[in-house]
């Protein structure tokens, strides 16, 4: 942020009556607010198909695969790109026909922990995720009708599907569990926030520290913004302009849920740029002017969506343990595709 930048009015300071940390002034009780934001150290998964290193690794090369594509000419990875934050750097997603979509691309960052895909949470879980960016007309416009022969014509996908998927093959099911069996390992690497929290107060800089107890009190940043990911997975208009509806699309008869997204986690966050459910914001400067209180007034406004001051240092502070919260860069190797 430039130094000539007049004080910003950041966040909400409705917030701390609807459960954000106060300030804590007192150094002896930090360590209990740190240890909410302690990791996790296991992948959950639960409830679905279990992991496998053999499993993961046919979803890789079918998340990098353009044969999922209608046209065979993208990819999941053309959206979610791990060199920025597994999203891509332009306002709206780039689909099929090479077009701009109207919503930026999500990331797969930390998916296993997500209880709602998609900006407007339409579907449940990342196996049924998998199947509305493959299919979707203005997306990648394919059907599995024809990626299942496709795919079972190269001879190493069959042998993987075969011996993974005994009597099934490829199919829907199958391609959809290998894809969400692999997203649920893409997790965001260990940050300098994080070896802070595990005891090494030279991890981050003291104006980290500041932003932290910023974030966690006063800003108000902690409201939505919980937990290690940084997210309460829950829906909220912040008072954006536009005309998409968002959550409304799915709870129609809920009127908060007019103009409402999801909370983004903010693990990652310097890798990306643009931010909000449309892009529509460049940087965190941005993001920091809109939270100024000049918010789109209407019904559906979340109650919390009031404005407070922070003065220059403070916007500082906290950009600087934003800043903390992005892994040192570790390079993920694009798979060796099979060939026909």
């Amino acid at each position: 942020l430039g130094a000539n930048l007049v004080p910003r009015i950041l966040l909400f300071a409705g917030l701390l009556a609807v459960g954000a940390i106060s300030v804590m002034a007192d150094d002896n009780v930090l360590p209990a607010l740190k240890a909410q934001y302690q990791r996790p150290l296991t992948i959950p998964f639960g409830g679905h198909t279990g992991y496998s290193p053999q499993l993961a690794t046919l979803g890789k090369m079918l998340f990098f695969d353009p044969r999922l594509s209608g046209a065979q000419n993208i990819s999941c990875a053309s959206c979610h790109n791990p060199s920025f934050g597994w999203e891509i750097p332009v306002p709206g997603a780039i689909g099929a026909k090479n077009t701009p979509l109207s919503r930026h691309s999500p990331t797969v960052l930390n998916a296993a922990w997500k209880t709602h895909e998609f900006w407007a949470g339409r579907m449940d879980t990342l196996e049924q995720q998998a199947t509305g960016p493959v299919t979707g007309p203005s997306e990648m416009n394919g059907s599995f009708e024809q990626m299942a022969p496709r795919l079972a014509a190269v001879p190493e996908y069959k042998q993987w599907f075969d011996t993974l998927f005994p009597g099934k093959g490829v199919s829907q099911e199958t391609v959809t569990t290998a894809i969400a069996t692999y997203e649920r390992t893409i997790v965001a690497g260990w940050s300098p926030f994080d070896r802070w929290i595990d005891g090494d107060e030279g991890a981050v800089p003291d104006a980290a520290k500041r932003g932290f107890k910023l974030f966690t009190g006063s800003a108000g940043c902690a409201a939505c913004h919980t937990g290690w990911n940084f997210t309460d997975d829950k829906f909220h208009d912040i008072g954006l302009p536009g005309t998409d509806f968002g959550r409304a699309k799915v709870e129609p008869d809920n009127p908060q849920a007019m103009f409402a997204f999801k909370t983004p986690g903010l693990r990652n966050v310097m890798n990306r740029a643009p931010f909000m459910h449309d892009g529509s914001l460049p940087d965190l400067a941005a993001v920091l002017t809109h939270y100024e209180g000049n918010f789109q007034q209407r019904p559906s406004l979340d109650p919390a969506m009031k404005p407070v001051v922070l003065t220059h240092p403070e916007e500082q502070d906290l950009i600087a343990f934003l800043a903390s919260l992005t892994a040192d860069e570790a390079a993920v190797p694009t798979p060796v595709l099979p060939t026909n």
